[in-house]
């Protein structure tokens, strides 16, 4: 049994259901901007995937192949999310644009990170670093769902009030 996949499946679970019951029931009264603000905030703390990179934060033999692409995907996540972060707080009509490209990038980033490590073996040598596939890229990757489901749902009554009140996206 390979106990970070258990954790990551788990966390996934619990992350998904946290979801399902606090934030699905709300997404037309909190609407885009009150939904990916916080989404947003979360991913840009992805620079922290660069620990991945980091002697002390893993193991000694840690594949070249999974911590590169890793941590530098997770870079780029991070600062495509506060791009896209600043244009949805300013409600720039550029706002759904830059979350897609941040949302489709992130996604691949994940899902790339996890296949790599599983190709290359890298759950030996994570270290400290652990927490990251245990409990971060769960948190992401439900997040980035969540995202998904609010970029293809038609505009609410709440977007497009506020988007009026304040000069459009």
């Amino acid at each position: 049994m390979n106990i970070l996949t258990v954790n990551l499946l788990f966390s996934t679970a619990v992350f998904g259901i946290a979801v399902w019951i606090y934030v699905v029931p709300r997404l037309d009264q909190l609407g885009f901007r009150g939904v990916m603000v916080p989404i947003l905030l979360l991913h840009a703390f992805r620079h922290l995937g660069l620990m991945f990179l980091s002697p002390g934060a893993t193991y000694p033999g840690l594949p070249t192949q999974f911590a590169v692409p890793a941590a530098y995907g997770d870079l780029l996540a991070a600062v495509l999310a506060l791009l896209a972060l600043a244009a949805v707080t300013a409600r720039s009509r550029w706002a759904r644009l830059l979350v897609w490209i941040f949302n489709i990038e992130g996604t691949l980033d994940l899902i790339n990170a996890i296949v790599l490590a599983t190709v290359w073996g890298a759950n030996p040598y994570m270290g400290a670093a652990y927490w990251i596939p245990a409990f971060w890229v769960p948190a992401l990757l439900v997040t980035h769902i969540l995202t998904f489901v609010v970029l293809l749902r038609p505009e609410t009554r709440t977007d497009v009030k506020l988007s009026g009140i304040q000069g459009g996206r």
